[in-house]
């Protein structure tokens, strides 16, 4: 695990609002504690790394992060909305394996109403729409992984 790997956790779990993380790998164990304050990480080596440090420096405190972003759609039709992946993890289009789909391509949407659940450090997390309209695409497969930030849907607003 590399510096930019344990600073990308740092930031998940700064944004996820769980209050501690531990994570443990054949030779390294991270604990991640945060609080409203600050947020604390120790880093303990059982077999030495050349290119990890001992510790990382506390991160800076981050404001919560929305529900779920929606920017203009980079397509050849810029009257679609795309809703963006708040966090990393993994998409799931239903609640439960034996439960329908939360949306589907021409479901009508509404702020609030929750659009997939994107599966984080084995919690899951409902991501809810922030406009309202008419799913027109979905941009991920079932039981993907998905990046920060990343297009999920395009949806219709009109």
């Amino acid at each position: 695990m590399d510096i930019k790997e344990i600073q990308n956790l740092i930031k998940f779990v700064a944004k996820s609002g769980a209050s501690e993380v531990k994570l443990e790998m054949e030779d390294v164990k991270i604990t991640i504690k945060t609080g409203s304050e600050k947020t604390e990480t120790t880093i303990v080596q059982a077999a030495p790394m050349a290119a990890m440090p001992q510790a990382v420096a506390p991160a800076a405190p981050q404001a919560a992060a929305p529900v779920a972003e929606t920017a203009p759609a980079v397509s050849s039709d810029d009257k679609y909305i795309t809703v963006k992946s708040p966090i990393i993890g993994t998409f799931y289009r239903k609640p439960a394996p034996d439960k329908p789909n939360f949306v589907e391509v021409g479901s009508d949407i509404s702020v609030g109403d929750t659009v997939c659940v994107i599966e984080a450090m084995k919690l899951f997390n409902e991501i809810e729409s922030e406009i309202s309209g008419k799913i027109v695409k979905i941009l991920v497969d079932d039981s993907t992984p998905v990046e920060f930030d990343q297009p999920l849907f395009l949806v219709d607003p009109s």
